[in-house]
Protein backbone atom coordinates (compact mmCIF):
# COMPACT_ATOMS: atom_id res chain seq x y z
CA UNK A 1 0.00 0.00 0.00
CA UNK A 2 1.23 3.76 -0.77
CA UNK A 3 2.17 5.60 1.95
CA UNK A 4 0.22 8.25 0.22
CA UNK A 5 -2.47 9.62 2.88
CA UNK A 6 -6.11 9.18 1.24
CA UNK A 7 -7.12 12.67 2.50
CA UNK A 8 -4.54 15.17 3.97
CA UNK A 9 -6.06 18.94 4.92
CA UNK A 10 -4.06 21.50 6.35
CA UNK A 11 -4.84 24.54 7.87
CA UNK A 12 -8.83 24.46 5.99
CA UNK A 13 -11.37 27.65 6.51
CA UNK A 14 -14.25 28.25 4.17
CA UNK A 15 -17.15 31.16 5.00
CA UNK A 16 -20.41 31.58 4.22
CA UNK A 17 -20.19 35.60 4.34
CA UNK A 18 -19.29 36.12 8.05
CA UNK A 19 -20.17 32.91 8.75
CA UNK A 20 -16.84 30.49 9.43
CA UNK A 21 -18.06 26.60 8.89
CA UNK A 22 -14.92 25.41 8.65
CA UNK A 23 -12.00 26.67 11.12
CA UNK A 24 -8.52 25.75 10.64
CA UNK A 25 -9.06 21.82 10.20
CA UNK A 26 -6.17 19.82 9.86
CA UNK A 27 -6.90 16.06 9.28
CA UNK A 28 -5.24 13.21 7.91
CA UNK A 29 -6.97 9.55 6.77
CA UNK A 30 -4.87 6.75 5.92
CA UNK A 31 -5.27 4.61 2.78
CA UNK A 32 -7.85 1.67 3.49
CA UNK A 33 -9.30 2.52 6.67
CA UNK A 34 -12.88 3.38 7.70
CA UNK A 35 -13.00 7.11 9.16
CA UNK A 36 -16.32 8.63 10.49
CA UNK A 37 -16.63 12.57 11.01
CA UNK A 38 -19.08 12.94 13.97
CA UNK A 39 -20.74 15.94 14.73
CA UNK A 40 -23.71 17.73 15.40
CA UNK A 41 -26.03 20.02 12.70
CA UNK A 42 -23.97 22.52 11.67
CA UNK A 43 -20.73 21.47 12.86
CA UNK A 44 -19.32 22.10 9.08
CA UNK A 45 -19.27 18.51 8.41
CA UNK A 46 -20.93 18.63 5.00
CA UNK A 47 -18.81 21.46 4.39
CA UNK A 48 -16.03 20.19 4.54
CA UNK A 49 -16.95 16.83 2.86
CA UNK A 50 -18.39 19.38 -0.63
CA UNK A 51 -14.86 20.79 -0.72
CA UNK A 52 -12.77 17.62 -0.35
CA UNK A 53 -15.59 16.38 -3.10
CA UNK A 54 -14.59 19.68 -5.08
CA UNK A 55 -18.26 21.07 -5.19
CA UNK A 56 -17.26 24.00 -3.36
CA UNK A 57 -13.76 26.13 -3.87
CA UNK A 58 -10.70 26.08 -1.00
CA UNK A 59 -10.84 29.29 0.49
CA UNK A 60 -7.90 29.25 2.68
CA UNK A 61 -5.61 25.86 3.84
CA UNK A 62 -4.86 22.64 1.11
CA UNK A 63 -6.48 19.55 0.41
CA UNK A 64 -4.95 16.70 -1.08
CA UNK A 65 -6.28 13.34 -2.58
CA UNK A 66 -4.40 10.50 -3.11
CA UNK A 67 -1.99 12.82 -3.54
CA UNK A 68 -3.79 14.54 -5.88
CA UNK A 69 -3.80 18.70 -4.71
CA UNK A 70 -7.69 19.71 -5.48
CA UNK A 71 -6.94 22.97 -6.57
CA UNK A 72 -5.05 22.16 -9.45
CA UNK A 73 -6.15 18.88 -10.17
CA UNK A 74 -9.51 18.72 -9.82
CA UNK A 75 -10.42 16.45 -12.42
CA UNK A 76 -7.48 13.80 -11.92
CA UNK A 77 -9.41 14.00 -7.79
CA UNK A 78 -12.96 13.16 -9.12
CA UNK A 79 -11.61 10.17 -11.31
CA UNK A 80 -10.84 8.22 -7.96
CA UNK A 81 -13.52 8.99 -5.78
CA UNK A 82 -17.11 8.25 -5.29
CA UNK A 83 -20.07 10.02 -3.51
CA UNK A 84 -23.21 9.53 -2.03
CA UNK A 85 -24.75 12.77 -0.54
CA UNK A 86 -27.12 13.25 1.90
CA UNK A 87 -29.73 14.33 -0.53
CA UNK A 88 -31.32 11.33 -2.60
CA UNK A 89 -29.51 11.74 -6.51
CA UNK A 90 -31.76 9.37 -8.28
CA UNK A 91 -33.99 10.01 -10.91
CA UNK A 92 -37.42 8.29 -10.19
CA UNK A 93 -38.16 8.16 -13.97
CA UNK A 94 -35.33 6.08 -15.05
CA UNK A 95 -34.66 2.06 -14.31
CA UNK A 96 -32.11 0.97 -11.75
CA UNK A 97 -29.79 0.70 -14.84
CA UNK A 98 -30.29 3.56 -16.68
CA UNK A 99 -29.56 5.50 -13.25
CA UNK A 100 -26.22 4.00 -13.28
CA UNK A 101 -25.67 4.17 -16.75
CA UNK A 102 -25.66 7.55 -16.59
CA UNK A 103 -23.39 7.95 -14.15
CA UNK A 104 -21.18 5.88 -16.20
CA UNK A 105 -21.36 8.56 -18.91
CA UNK A 106 -21.03 11.28 -16.32
CA UNK A 107 -17.32 10.01 -15.22
CA UNK A 108 -16.58 8.89 -18.81
CA UNK A 109 -16.13 5.02 -18.11
CA UNK A 110 -15.00 3.71 -21.60
CA UNK A 111 -18.05 3.09 -23.88
CA UNK A 112 -16.61 -0.52 -23.98
CA UNK A 113 -16.60 -1.02 -20.66
CA UNK A 114 -19.70 0.59 -19.77
CA UNK A 115 -22.27 -2.45 -20.31
CA UNK A 116 -20.12 -4.68 -18.13
CA UNK A 117 -19.39 -1.66 -15.25
CA UNK A 118 -22.80 -1.63 -14.70
CA UNK A 119 -23.80 -4.44 -14.36
CA UNK A 120 -21.04 -5.64 -11.59
CA UNK A 121 -21.98 -2.26 -9.78
CA UNK A 122 -25.72 -3.58 -9.54
CA UNK A 123 -24.42 -7.08 -8.50
CA UNK A 124 -22.53 -5.97 -5.79
CA UNK A 125 -25.36 -3.65 -4.37
CA UNK A 126 -27.29 -6.48 -5.08
CA UNK A 127 -30.16 -5.11 -7.18
CA UNK A 128 -28.82 -7.19 -10.81
CA UNK A 129 -32.87 -8.30 -9.87
CA UNK A 130 -34.91 -5.02 -10.24
CA UNK A 131 -32.16 -3.19 -12.19
CA UNK A 132 -34.44 -2.96 -14.75
CA UNK A 133 -37.69 -1.44 -12.66
CA UNK A 134 -38.49 2.54 -12.46
CA UNK A 135 -36.27 3.59 -9.19
CA UNK A 136 -39.26 4.99 -8.29
CA UNK A 137 -40.60 2.04 -6.90
CA UNK A 138 -37.32 1.01 -5.16
CA UNK A 139 -37.70 1.06 -0.88
CA UNK A 140 -35.63 3.60 0.64
CA UNK A 141 -33.13 0.63 1.22
CA UNK A 142 -33.02 -0.26 -2.31
CA UNK A 143 -32.52 3.84 -3.64
CA UNK A 144 -29.29 4.24 -1.17
CA UNK A 145 -27.88 0.86 -2.18
CA UNK A 146 -28.49 2.22 -5.91
CA UNK A 147 -26.99 5.84 -5.08
CA UNK A 148 -23.79 3.45 -4.03
CA UNK A 149 -24.06 1.52 -7.30
CA UNK A 150 -23.81 5.07 -9.04
CA UNK A 151 -20.67 5.92 -6.84
CA UNK A 152 -18.94 2.70 -7.11
CA UNK A 153 -19.01 2.72 -11.01
CA UNK A 154 -15.66 4.74 -11.90
CA UNK A 155 -14.10 2.01 -8.96
CA UNK A 156 -13.49 4.75 -6.90
CA UNK A 157 -10.34 4.68 -4.36
CA UNK A 158 -11.74 6.70 -1.87
CA UNK A 159 -15.80 6.69 -1.36
CA UNK A 160 -17.23 9.44 0.72
CA UNK A 161 -20.49 9.39 2.30
CA UNK A 162 -22.49 11.95 3.91
CA UNK A 163 -25.03 10.37 6.48
CA UNK A 164 -25.98 7.64 4.07
CA UNK A 165 -28.29 5.73 6.29
CA UNK A 166 -30.66 8.67 7.55
CA UNK A 167 -33.77 7.48 7.73
CA UNK A 168 -33.89 4.57 7.27
CA UNK A 169 -35.15 1.29 9.36
CA UNK A 170 -33.00 -0.77 11.02
CA UNK A 171 -32.75 -3.55 8.76
CA UNK A 172 -31.81 -1.24 5.48
CA UNK A 173 -29.55 0.34 7.32
CA UNK A 174 -27.39 -2.95 8.10
CA UNK A 175 -28.19 -4.55 4.29
CA UNK A 176 -26.37 -0.95 3.20
CA UNK A 177 -23.27 -1.69 5.62
CA UNK A 178 -23.08 -5.03 4.89
CA UNK A 179 -22.43 -4.56 1.31
CA UNK A 180 -19.90 -1.23 1.95
CA UNK A 181 -17.79 -3.47 4.15
CA UNK A 182 -17.99 -6.53 1.10
CA UNK A 183 -16.89 -4.05 -1.18
CA UNK A 184 -13.96 -2.69 1.42
CA UNK A 185 -12.75 -5.43 1.94
CA UNK A 186 -12.49 -6.89 -1.27
CA UNK A 187 -11.53 -3.61 -3.02
CA UNK A 188 -9.42 -2.16 -0.18
CA UNK A 189 -11.19 1.35 -0.86
CA UNK A 190 -10.53 4.03 1.41
CA UNK A 191 -14.45 5.07 2.88
CA UNK A 192 -14.80 8.61 4.78
CA UNK A 193 -18.64 8.73 6.24
CA UNK A 194 -20.41 11.21 8.35
CA UNK A 195 -23.05 9.85 10.62
CA UNK A 196 -25.21 10.41 13.48
CA UNK A 197 -25.71 6.75 14.55
CA UNK A 198 -22.89 6.07 17.11
CA UNK A 199 -23.75 2.64 17.16
CA UNK A 200 -23.03 2.66 13.47
CA UNK A 201 -19.51 4.12 13.84
CA UNK A 202 -18.13 2.35 16.98
CA UNK A 203 -19.15 -0.78 14.82
CA UNK A 204 -17.83 0.30 11.10
CA UNK A 205 -14.98 2.62 11.71
CA UNK A 206 -11.36 2.41 12.84
CA UNK A 207 -11.10 5.97 13.83
CA UNK A 208 -13.26 8.86 14.01
CA UNK A 209 -13.22 12.57 14.67
CA UNK A 210 -15.67 14.98 17.10
CA UNK A 211 -16.07 17.82 14.63
CA UNK A 212 -18.38 21.30 16.81
CA UNK A 213 -18.46 24.61 15.15
CA UNK A 214 -15.86 24.28 12.58
CA UNK A 215 -13.19 22.94 14.21
CA UNK A 216 -11.62 19.16 15.30
CA UNK A 217 -11.87 18.46 18.76
CA UNK A 218 -10.55 14.96 19.42
CA UNK A 219 -9.53 12.42 16.88
CA UNK A 220 -8.41 8.59 17.30
CA UNK A 221 -10.05 5.12 17.57
CA UNK A 222 -13.60 5.01 19.68
CA UNK A 223 -12.09 2.60 22.09
CA UNK A 224 -9.27 5.01 22.81
CA UNK A 225 -11.69 8.20 22.84
CA UNK A 226 -13.97 6.41 25.40
CA UNK A 227 -11.24 4.94 27.99
CA UNK A 228 -10.17 8.36 27.89
CA UNK A 229 -13.48 9.42 29.61
CA UNK A 230 -13.80 6.41 32.04
CA UNK A 231 -14.66 2.67 31.91
CA UNK A 232 -17.63 2.54 31.27
CA UNK A 233 -17.66 5.55 28.47
CA UNK A 234 -19.84 5.13 25.57
CA UNK A 235 -19.36 6.80 22.22
CA UNK A 236 -22.30 9.00 22.82
CA UNK A 237 -20.52 9.90 26.12
CA UNK A 238 -17.55 11.47 23.76
CA UNK A 239 -19.64 12.43 21.22
CA UNK A 240 -21.66 15.26 24.32
CA UNK A 241 -18.30 15.65 26.16
CA UNK A 242 -16.77 17.31 22.84
CA UNK A 243 -19.70 18.82 21.30
CA UNK A 244 -22.18 19.94 24.28
CA UNK A 245 -24.49 18.53 22.16
CA UNK A 246 -27.54 15.70 22.21
CA UNK A 247 -27.99 13.18 19.70
CA UNK A 248 -31.36 13.63 18.95
CA UNK A 249 -32.89 11.47 16.29
CA UNK A 250 -30.48 9.16 16.13
CA UNK A 251 -31.65 6.43 17.93
CA UNK A 252 -28.37 3.76 18.36
CA UNK A 253 -28.51 1.17 15.79
CA UNK A 254 -27.75 -2.55 16.83
CA UNK A 255 -28.46 -5.77 15.53
CA UNK A 256 -26.53 -6.83 12.16
CA UNK A 257 -23.80 -4.03 12.74
CA UNK A 258 -22.90 -6.27 15.61
CA UNK A 259 -21.80 -8.64 13.21
CA UNK A 260 -20.24 -6.26 10.66
CA UNK A 261 -18.06 -5.01 13.94
CA UNK A 262 -17.61 -8.86 13.90
CA UNK A 263 -16.48 -9.54 10.86
CA UNK A 264 -13.81 -6.24 11.01
CA UNK A 265 -12.22 -7.35 13.64
CA UNK A 266 -11.65 -10.88 12.55
CA UNK A 267 -10.34 -9.03 9.17
CA UNK A 268 -7.98 -7.22 11.03
CA UNK A 269 -6.64 -10.37 13.08
CA UNK A 270 -5.85 -12.03 9.43
CA UNK A 271 -3.83 -9.16 8.15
Amino acid sequence: MSSVPAVEIHGLRHRFGDHVAVDGVDLVVEQGEVFGLLGPNGAGKTTLIRVLNTLLPIQEGSVTVLGRDIRRSKMAVRRVLGYVPQQLSIEAALTGRENVSWFARLYDVPRRERKQRVADALDAMGLTDTADRLAGTYSGGMVRRLELAQALINRPALLVLDEPTVGLDPVARDGVWRRVEELRLATGMTVLLTTHYMEEAEALCDRVALMHLGTLRAIGETDELQHELGPDATLEDVFRHYTGDTLEGAELVKGGLREVRRTRRTAGRVG
